[in-house]
C-alpha cells in the first residue's frame, strides 16, 4: 500500500479550529479591552464601591431582583382570583356599556374554571363563578343608584347658588 504524504502546510500542529461561539467571545474580549485602555470603564457609577451579595448563593437571584426592581407581585392562582373576585365589582363599575360588563364577567368565570380544572398551586381554589346576568343586573342597579345620586347632588347644588332675592325695605323716616 502506497503511503500518502501530506505536505507540511496541509498539517499544521498548531491550527487550533475556532469555534463560532468561542470566536465571538474573542471578538467581545478584544472589545472590552480596548474600550479599558481608552478609559471608558472610568468614573463609572458605583465603581470602587463594594457588591451588594447574600452570604450564601442563590440561584434564583437575578428573578428576586426582578420582581422587586419591576414590583410584580406573583401569587398563586387561587389567591389571584379572589383578589380579582374582591376588586370586579368596582371595575365592573368603570365601564359605560352592559356588553363591556357582560364581556369582563365571562373572562374573569373563564379564569376561575380554568383555575378549577389545574393542578392545585397554593391554597384551595375557592372563588365561584359569578352568574353572568345576576352581576349585569347588579351592575345596572349600582348605576342607576350613582345616577340618582348624582343628580340629587347636582340639584342640590342648584339650590344652594340660586337663593331667592331677598327684598330690602327702607323705613321711612318721618
Amino acid at each position: 500500500m502506497a503511503e500518502t504524504h501530506l505536505s507540511s502546510a496541509f498539517f499544521n500542529p498548531y491550527a487550533v479550529a475556532i469555534d463560532e461561539e468561542v470566536a465571538i467571545a474573542l471578538l467581545a474580549d478584544m472589545h472590552i479591552r480596548k474600550a479599558i485602555e481608552r478609559g471608558e470603564f472610568d468614573d463609572l457609577p458605583g465603581s470602587g464601591k463594594p457588591l451588594d451579595l447574600p452570604d450564601r448563593h442563590d440561584p434564583d437571584w437575578w428573578l428576586k431582583n426582578l420582581l422587586k426592581r419591576e414590583r410584580l407581585v406573583l401569587l398563586p392562582p387561587s389567591i389571584q382570583l379572589r383578589k380579582e373576585d374582591a376588586a370586579l365589582d368596582e371595575r365592573l363599575d368603570q365601564m359605560w356599556s352592559e356588553a363591556d360588563v357582560r364581556l369582563e364577567t365571562e373572562e374573569f368565570n373563564k379564569r376561575v374554571l380554568r383555575g378549577r380544572y389545574q393542578p392545585p398551586a397554593g391554597p384551595p381554589l375557592v372563588t365561584m363563578p359569578r352568574d353572568v346576568e345576576a352581576t349585569v343586573a347588579a351592575w345596572a342597579d349600582r348605576r342607576t343608584v350613582r345616577a340618582a345620586e348624582a343628580r340629587a347632588g347636582v340639584r342640590a347644588e342648584a339650590a344652594d347658588e340660586v337663593r331667592p332675592r331677598r327684598r330690602r325695605f327702607r323705613r321711612r323716616r318721618q
